[in-house]
């Protein structure tokens, strides 16, 4: 697998996205299951289909451009909100990046990394570590790159994070992704009752840290990202519930900014799965 994907990271992005947008469209035709959740988490936000069409091409691109972003060389980069995250990493007390799941999400941690690490130090991102040996394999090998560590989903992770936030320097995470039972509180997402982690609010919480809002946008044609970066509409809230629904406002905030972006398919609504043993 990994062979894979480094041949297909020599491809132009421009191809990778073209062939990601039928990929998209195939696995809409192919999973009614897929279809009916990408309509009816889009009409819970208030979109029609119509309005969000283009989402379901955007979700083949994000599968077809990762072998490029991982192991490709680097693609054009647009930085949209600098100034905040200069004035966030001065403060010295360390920052907290989140995205929802919105345009490319890989290319923030990577232009971070790329752009900060020098003067800051490595951003350190949160994953969910591959069941499969051979994908675990080249998430490993990508994940090695200068300016950017890994904490995995697990308490030690956890204890990462929060020594790398105060050290001064910044982390990354999809506050918009259900965590595992037990790692989060039901909190309205578009007004309907999501399972939301708690980690996100935790973090700034206990350190401090600046949080700040970034979503990587997709240009057209393969012309590269422009990344958008946001301060919060108000400071966090002290309590942790009412600090985990604040954190999904601003991830829906962002959202409306280009709902056609948006993994409408992502199973949002779903049941948290269970902790292993």
């Amino acid at each position: 697998m990994l062979a894979l994907y480094r041949l297909a990271a020599r491809w132009p992005l421009s191809l990778l996205h073209a062939l990601g947008a039928a990929l998209g469209w195939l696995s809409w035709l192919a999973s009614p299951t897929y279809r009916r959740r990408l309509r009816d988490n889009a009409a819970l936000a208030g979109y029609g289909f119509a309005q969000v069409r283009p989402a379901v091409a955007h979700a083949g691109r994000m599968a077809l451009e990762t072998p490029r972003l991982w192991f490709g060389p680097p693609v054009p980069m647009r930085w949209d909100g600098t100034e905040l995250v200069d004035a966030a990493y001065a403060a010295g007390r360390g920052v907290v990046f989140l995205t929802p799941h919105l345009g490319c999400f890989e290319i923030t941690a990577q232009g971070l990394a790329e752009r900060y690490h020098a003067r800051y130090g490595p951003i350190t991102v949160l994953y969910r570590p591959a069941r499969q040996a051979a994908l675990a394999q080249v998430v490993e090998t990508a994940r090695r790159r200068e300016g950017l560590d890994t904490a995995p989903t697990t308490l030690a992770g956890v204890r990462q994070m929060i020594k790398a936030l105060r050290a001064g320097r910044a982390v990354g995470l999809l506050p918009d992704q259900v965590p595992p039972e037990g790692q989060g509180l039901w909190s309205p997402f578009f007004g309907q009752p999501a399972y939301t982690m708690t980690l996100a609010a935790r973090l700034i919480q206990q350190t401090g840290a600046v949080p700040l809002l970034v979503w990587g946008e997709r240009r057209p044609r393969g012309q590269g990202y422009d990344l958008h970066f946001r301060a919060l509409a108000e400071p966090l809230a002290d309590e942790l519930a009412p600090a985990v629904a604040q954190i999904n406002r601003e991830m829906e905030r962002l959202i409306r900014e280009c709902p056609t972006q948006y993994l409408w398919g992502y199973g949002r609504y779903k049941q948290p799965r269970e902790q292993p043993a």
